[in-house]
C-alpha cells in the first residue's frame, strides 16, 4: 500500500492503495466517482477514459502511481449542469442508447475538439476509433461532434492577457 495524492476534477485526494491499481478503481471504489466506466479492463473499449493533463487516457490500465501530480478530469468534472457543449450536442442528437460507453466518448470527444477545434469526419473517426459503442450510435456521435465544434467556434473567447491595473 502507498499514499498517493491526486487531482481530480479541481479537488485533492489521498488514497492509500496499491499503487499499481488501476486508476479507474481509485477513481470509483475509493474516491466514488462512478461516472467513468468499466468496460473491457484493456483498454480497448473506452468506457474507462478521463483526462490527464488534458490529454485522454484509459484509466483501467493506467496505474495509480503514475497520475500523482497531474491534473485528472472524469465525467464529473466537464460539467456542472451537463452544459458543456459536447454534453449538450450528444442530448441534441439522442446519442445514448444504453448509455454506458457513452462517458468515455464524451471524454475523448472533448479532448478531440480541444486539440482539433473543427475536426473533419476522418478526424472525428481517427480520434474515436477506439470507443466501442455496443449501440452503434457512431453517426449520432459524428453530427454531435460537428454541432459541439460549431457551438464551441461562436461562443465568446476570454481575452488571453490579464487587464492592467495602474494609475488612472
Amino acid at each position: 500500500m502507498a499514499v498517493v495524492k491526486l487531482t481530480i476534477n479541481n479537488q485533492s485526494h489521498t488514497v492509500d492503495v496499491d499503487p499499481e491499481m488501476p486508476l479507474l478503481w481509485a477513481i470509483r471504489d475509493v474516491i466514488g466517482l462512478t461516472g467513468t466506466k468499466f468496460g473491457c479492463g484493456i483498454a480497448q473499449c473506452g468506457a474507462c477514459t478521463v483526462h490527464l493533463d488534458g490529454n485522454a487516457i484509459r484509466s483501467c490500465s493506467f496505474p495509480v502511481s503514475a497520475a500523482a501530480g497531474h491534473k485528472i478530469t472524469t465525467i464529473e468534472g466537464i460539467s456542472k449542469n451537463a452544459d458543456h457543449p459536447v454534453q449538450k450536442a450528444w442530448i441534441e442528437h439522442q446519442v445514448p442508447q444504453c448509455g454506458y460507453c457513452q462517458s468515455g466518448q464524451i471524454m475523448s470527444a472533448v479532448a478531440l475538439l480541444k486539440q482539433t477545434p473543427k475536426p473533419t469526419d476522418a478526424d472525428i473517426d481517427t480520434a474515436m476509433q477506439g470507443n466501442i459503442c455496443r449501440c452503434g450510435t457512431y453517426n449520432r456521435i459524428r453530427q454531435a461532434i460537428h454541432t459541439a465544434s460549431t457551438e464551441m467556434a461562436a461562443a465568446p473567447k476570454m481575452p488571453k492577457t490579464t487587464p492592467k491595473i495602474g494609475k488612472r
